[in-house]
């Protein structure tokens, strides 16, 4: 399977359905020493005069190591086909397990970072800014923290600028 790169304006892309609904794939290093989570929190949108997307992740995750030595990550998104890889990706740790040998995903490199054969789109990009979400910013009484936080830590959110995007031939 290869990939065509192209421009960010020809992707017809819902971030709802793509991030919310269908999840992604966050991945940091080489394909040789990278690990992948799936992740259903984000955003895509302009920020200072550039294209980005943000994710969230905590700090006891294994990916986030990875995230934080590496400039670039790559976001990866897949037909439904592979529900099962991502759900098995977001429920273990690659930290205890080999998550390709588990899902028969086949990791390639793809603009400097680590993206997978079997995906339809992946978004290459590059860090830009990040902080940490924390219980003093919540600005409502809704019970969101209490909800997600209750005994987890507080994610780290990682603004990046899309600098390739990636779709299956």
């Amino acid at each position: 399977m290869s990939f065509r790169k192209t421009e960010l304006s020809k992707l017809s892309f819902d971030p709802f359905a793509k991030i919310g609904k269908e999840w992604m794939l966050v991945s940091a290093g080489k394909p040789g020493s990278f690990n992948t989570m799936t992740a259903s929190w984000g955003q895509v949108g302009v920020l200072w005069s550039r294209n980005v997307l943000t994710c969230y992740i905590r700090p006891n995750r294994y990916t986030f190591g990875f995230i934080e030595k590496e400039e670039l990550f790559t976001a990866s998104f897949f037909s439904e086909k592979y529900r099962s890889a991502l759900s098995f990706c977001g429920s273990h740790s690659g930290r205890d397990c080999d998550k390709m040998k588990e899902t028969g995903l086949t990791p390639v490199e793809i603009g400097g970072s680590t993206g997978f054969e079997e995906a339809d789109i992946v978004l290459v990009c590059r860090k830009l800014y990040s902080y940490d979400l924390e219980e003093k910013g919540f600005l409502t009484d809704d019970g969101i923290a209490e909800q997600n936080y209750s005994s987890a830590p507080y994610h780290r959110a990682y603004i990046a600028e899309i600098v390739g995007v990636y779709v299956k031939e």
